[in-house]
């Protein structure tokens, strides 16, 4: 593929994973607040994004092995594809607006945002060449990084668009605006990306590589940590105890998210070594050290936040933010790591295992950010967050430090 197509098909993906990444984020945040309107309780809110986080396990698994046998451009189509369904089917009168068939919709989504997510980070390795892993680890960061800002956008989004013209209107809207984007994409993607040159068995999906089961499993944890206290807990704690409104603590989310995107973007600057190599294991290790450090700090900071005199918000926000600077960093190394350490044939099966035990972690972090919540409160979760880190660096340990071993 020559330099010039390579970079208009870099560019139809990522268009297309942004967005992507913009109607999801528009849609977590409008279920979140229409079911909060409707008097739904945490709990029941994080249940109905179980389905969301269960399919996107499975789908990462068995997306893979897809991209590989079909071409990643069929298996991104797909998944915009089923995008569009998902919100036609939310799109529906609201009496007809059963918890069923919002675990339905959102399992569609499910799917078919980790098909999307493992299309684009597969096509990257395609057209990057292998010599040049700095440049991998640049592009890798500006893919996830602008997703994550995008995402962020999207939260934003999503709450104008409840507030300006109810649930039905915005969902029906971004159906449409995406059906669009999934004709362009049909049209004008290249047929061969990604296809494995010899046509991978299904018992070829769990990886064969010890890197990058050592990376998955610390993967795993990393996103369980921050998903047990982001994901229920840290909401209905704004709205219940600090008394904030929707658009406080959606804005907080999205700025966040934002932020951490942004992050993610420029941490190959804030990692750049002596010798300008890629970082390796050694890198990561480090990083999740500082992250368990940051998160026992906040959650002893928050438990003696009486005894110093501070407000309670203050704590927590300053808290977060570093959280989330770290976190950021973690996150864009990992998602390096895993690409420079995938095959080159048939790389989406190695992405698409790492990203199985991402979704994981992230459905484990649900599922325990609505329990501990409503059993012991949100320094709890922060505690419970700094054990999976803790984790996460014991893991982390077994990375292998050079860079390149493929």
């Amino acid at each position: 593929m020559n330099q010039s197509s390579a970079i208009k098909q870099y560019a139809l993906v990522t268009g297309n994973y942004w967005a992507f990444t913009l109607t999801d984020g528009a849609l977590r945040m409008l279920v979140v607040l229409h079911f909060h309107q409707l008097g739904y309780s945490p709990l029941q809110i994080a249940a109905l994004f179980l389905f969301y986080e269960i399919f996107g396990v499975v789908t990462n698994l068995v997306g893979g092995y897809l991209g590989a046998r079909i071409g990643l451009n069929r298996t991104m189509n797909i998944g915009l594809a089923l995008q569009v369904m998902a919100l036609a089917l939310l799109a529906v009168p609201s009496q007809w607006l059963t918890v069923p068939l919002v675990m339905g919709a959102q399992a569609l989504s499910g799917i078919a945002k980790d098909l999307n997510k493992m299309s684009a980070k597969s096509a990257i390795k395609q057209l990057v060449p292998g010599d040049q892993q700095g440049a991998l680890f640049k592009w890798i960061a500006l893919l996830t990084g602008s997703k994550n800002a995008l995402k962020g956008v999207g939260f934003f989004l999503g709450g104008a668009l409840l507030a300006a013209v109810g649930f039905n209107t915005a969902v029906s809207l971004m159906a449409a605006v995406l059906a669009l984007v999934w004709l362009m994409s049909v049209i004008l993607l290249q047929q061969d990306l990604g296809k494995a040159k010899n046509k991978p068995k299904f018992n070829e999906l769990f990886s064969k590589s010890r890197a990058i089961n050592i990376l998955s499993a610390a993967r795993l944890f990393l996103f369980g940590a921050r998903d047990v206290w982001f994901v229920v807990a840290l909401p209905v704690f704004l709205s219940s105890q600090l008394q904030w409104d929707f658009w406080q603590t959606g804005g907080f989310l999205a700025s966040w998210v934002i932020g951490y995107g942004i992050v993610q973007s420029i941490a190959p600057m804030v990692l750049r070594t002596k010798t300008g190599a890629a970082p390796g294991g050694g890198a990561a290790l480090l990083w999740a050290i500082l992250l368990a450090l940051v998160t026992a700090l906040l959650a002893l900071a928050l438990t003696n936040a009486e005894l110093m005199n501070m407000p309670v918000a203050t704590v927590l926000i300053s808290g977060l933010i570093l959280f989330g600077i770290v976190f950021a960093i973690n996150s864009s190394l990992h998602s390096y790591l895993i690409v420079s350490y995938a095959k080159d044939d048939g790389v989406s099966l190695d992405v698409g295992f790492y990203y199985m035990a991402n979704a994981l972690g992230r459905l484990l972090g649900t599922l325990l950010s609505g329990w501990v919540y409503q059993a012991a409160g949100l320094t709890a979760c922060l505690w419970v967050s700094a054990a999976f880190l803790l984790l996460v660096s014991c893991i982390s340990v077994f990375l292998p430090k050079n860079h390149h071993h493929h």
